[in-house]
């Protein structure tokens, strides 16, 4: 992500300074990967990319020689690719997720495109490397249904389904700190004024979403692909990103009237919201995947009178 973007709220506000013992474990871009250390136990929350993953499992060791749980946020590659490496060296650690979730990462289809999109990330991130990107391991050991929680000692950590972004996202609510990690259903930073809404499935289904984190009463909320926001700025993040949402739904309703084809307004929608500084964060063969997506679970919506131009 462009550092501009990490500087958003200013270079003093450090966006990885968690207000409990959380660690940032990340080992390289694109993905990232965060140490809950609990009173009693340690939790890792997402995996971060493949071409990495020895070293997010290094990073982990150097804090701890025992992990507990591996919460995971939903299937796909730059979120769980780290994972079986991480499991070859914390053979012990209790892999969690929805199950949604355990069904796609059991798909040789879905583990195939996990593969392509690692070695596309590894070639971008990583020139040079012949590491090999593994998809044996992916694996769920415990299913998180809405409402499930983890306990790591004196502290909780609840799961909640988050649907939008994919049918199998998981938000993971920690207490008693009340810090809300959110799923990219409810929308990714990208500039203090533009919220990102990677909404792949249902934008009926990110709204629902939305109005479910919102009811949490988070104090802090940590946002996937960037890190804790200000604490004043939670409830400013969920009104900007029902705002996008709206926006780009106008948006895709206009080319929808123009009787355009679908590659005519994938074109149009990449001219809008492409450019070479996400790079940094994402290929763009994976941006493209995204949206074609975001356009199909619009133009489906929309054509089926599910969602409504504000």
């Amino acid at each position: 992500m462009n550092s501009e973007i990490f500087d958003t709220f200013g270079n003093k506000f450090e966006r990885f300074s968690f207000p409990c013992n959380i660690s940032r474990v990340t080992a390289g871009r694109g993905g990232e990967a965060l140490l809950i250390k609990g009173t009693e136990k340690y939790a890792l929350l997402d995996c971060g990319m493949a071409y990495c993953g020895r070293e997010t499992a290094d990073n982990i060791f150097s804090i701890t020689d025992r992990l507990d749980y591996i919460l995971l946020s939903h299937s796909h590659y730059d979120h769980i690719g780290g994972l079986p490496y991480i499991i070859d060296r914390f053979p012990e650690a209790v892999v969690c997720g929805s199950k949604k979730c355990a069904s796609i990462i059991e798909k040789p289809t879905a583990r195939k495109l996990m593969a392509e999109l690692g070695k596309g990330a590894r070639d971008l991130y990583a020139p040079g490397s012949d590491v090999m990107i593994i998809t044996e391991g992916l694996n769920i050991d415990l299913v998180l249904h809405d409402g499930d929680f983890i306990s790591l000692g004196e502290e909780t950590v609840t799961a909640f389904e988050t649907k939008g972004h994919t049918d199998c996202s998981l938000s993971y609510f920690l207490e008693p700190v009340k810090l809300l990690f959110t799923s990219e259903s409810t929308g990714i930073l990208e500039g203090k004024d533009y919220i990102h809404t990677p909404v792949l499935k249902s934008f009926s289904d990110a709204f629902a979403s939305l109005e479910k984190c919102r009811g949490l009463d988070a104090e802090y909320l940590c946002l996937p692909h960037f890190g804790m926001l200000p604490k004043d700025y939670v409830d400013t993040f969920f009104n900007k990103f029902e705002i996008e949402c709206y926006s780009k739904l106008n948006f895709v309703n206009e080319l929808l009237k123009e009787n355009l084809s679908e590659d005519e307004m994938f074109e149009i929608y990449t001219e809008n919201y492409w450019t070479p500084a996400k790079l940094e964060e994402q290929p763009y063969e994976a941006f493209a995947i995204n949206s074609r997506h975001i356009l199909n679970a619009l133009l489906r919506e929309l054509r089926g009178g599910k969602l409504h131009e504000r």
